[in-house]
């Protein structure tokens, strides 16, 4: 199947077309046809799957055949986000998707000068994307009016709930119009996001893609056994022989991403850390040469990876073993994204041996043991 088929319009193919994408991903098929009905929709998908596109398109597709000339812009679509990261880079797709339509969106979130962002609101926006804290601060302000609100996305609503945000949604929800579209998204359905939902969606379509196994399924997986000390020599000599590739580099702690960051570098491999005590714009920085290919490397902890989306990333590697079987598949999802192939290699020293074996009961997967060089 064509986006053609799914009756996307030519602004929107055009985008598409540039960005390279010919064929829609199973989410993109199964849920742009009713969001271009107006029907609410329940998804039920992994990161990774195709996602953004599967709500952007449709969303901006409606926006644009109802456009009105002339009249004040208000904002008339929402897309509420659990981390900064994520909601920056909606904001890109919506740059992306929209890019020949003439609707404008912007994208606001906290641990920054508002003034800017609020700057933007002023100026008069059709789509917001934002994270719960500052929306609700700038509606208190009453900067932000969600009256003219016509498409309302939730997306990552498991992860909403494990960073303690279900309260503030629950404050959100009744400052939004009754009559609207909701799509709501999460990647897993525990009794609490279940209720939420049921609360929210009227009558929805309920997809359903992208288990755990089949999102690792484009994924090469490799584990080195090498004890703690030789995980540096071996890091840098796999950066050196795949030096083409970008790589993300998952740490345990914030200590040692900045300590991996260092040896990179002195090693003349261009890296950066990414992690809770950096600074937003340093994060932002960060990513931005990560993802320009003027750094190699991005080394990151569990939380500062959430909401990470890179097109095409090649390579992650495990420095550190997480502590849950869990986070492992996240981690490795980061690549082969999307229907793209991609590569996960595992440093295991001796004491996380016990992790690798959950990981393979977990996955169903056993991981193919690589030699270490020298």
């Amino acid at each position: 199947m064509t986006f053609k088929k799914l009756k996307i319009i030519e602004p929107a193919l055009k985008a598409l077309k540039e960005k390279g994408y010919e064929h829609p991903t199973p989410i993109q098929e199964q849920a742009i046809p009713p969001v271009l009905g107006n029907r609410d929709l329940l998804g039920l998908a992994q990161t990774g799957t195709g996602k953004t596109a599967a709500f952007a398109i449709p969303v901006i597709q409606q926006l644009y055949l109802n456009k009105t000339t002339g009249s004040k812009r208000e904002i008339k679509a929402l897309v509420l986000t659990p981390t900064r990261e994520l909601a920056i880079q909606i904001d890109e797709c919506f740059h992306d998707y929209a890019k020949y339509t003439g609707l404008q969106h912007t994208v606001i979130f906290g641990g920054v000068n508002q003034n800017p962002q609020v700057q933007k609101l002023k100026r008069g926006v059709d789509i917001l994307i934002a994270t719960p804290g500052r929306l609700l601060d700038l509606m208190n302000q009453k900067i932000i009016s969600l009256d003219s609100i016509r498409h309302f996305v939730l997306d990552e609503a498991d992860r909403m709930l494990d960073m303690g945000f279900i309260h503030d949604i629950k404050r959100l929800l009744p400052k939004l119009p009754k009559k609207k579209q909701t799509l709501f998204f999460s990647a897993t359905m525990p009794a609490s996001i279940a209720t939420l939902s049921r609360s929210i969606l009227l009558n929805p379509v309920r997809i359903e893609v992208a288990p755990v196994s089949s999102v690792i399924d484009t994924i090469e997986q490799y584990i080195y056994f090498v004890e703690k000390p030789e995980k540096k020599d071996l890091l840098i000599g796999l950066l050196r022989k795949n030096k083409t590739k970008s790589a993300l580099i998952f740490s345990r702690t914030k200590h040692g991403a900045d300590k991996i960051a260092r040896i990179l570098c002195r090693a003349g491999i261009g890296s950066a850390a990414i992690h809770g005590n950096k600074s937003q714009n340093a994060r932002q920085q960060a990513l931005s040469d990560f993802k320009s290919n003027h750094i190699q490397a991005l080394i990151a902890t569990d939380i500062a990876a959430r909401g990470i989306d890179i097109n095409q990333l090649e390579l992650v590697i495990n420095y550190d073993l997480p502590d849950v079987a869990e986070t492992y598949v996240h981690r490795i999802g980061r690549t082969g994204r999307a229907g793209h192939s991609g590569t996960a290699l595992t440093f295991c020293s001796s004491e996380e041996y016990t992790m690798v074996k959950d990981i393979q009961k977990l996955t169903g997967k056993r991981l193919s043991t690589a030699s270490v060089p020298g």
